[in-house]
């Protein structure tokens, strides 16, 4: 437990900041299921808006520090090549 004064407001904001990222991982994944939905389906426009407007989501989220930068960039790079087969 926390005893010094700079302890505690440490606890406070690792509290406020896990919250946070808590809240912005849950939006990237709620963004990339719906590319996966829209890819599941086989639907090539859907597939395509779906993964435009995940992109961003992913790479704010690595700009925020809430993945790895290489991590979203893995993740963008694997869903615009299975968006990309989708037409082949």
């Amino acid at each position: 437990m926390a005893n010094t004064p700079s302890a505690k407001k440490a606890v406070r904001k690792i509290a406020r900041r896990t919250a946070i990222n808590k809240n912005r991982r849950s939006r990237v994944r709620t963004f990339l299921r719906k590319v996966e939905e829209a890819l599941a389906s086989g639907d090539k426009a859907s597939a395509e808006a779906a993964f435009k407007a995940a992109q961003p989501e992913l790479m704010r989220a690595a700009s925020r520090g809430v993945m790895h930068k290489n991590t979203a960039s893995r993740k963008v790079s694997r869903l615009a090549q299975r968006v990309k087969s989708l037409s082949a």
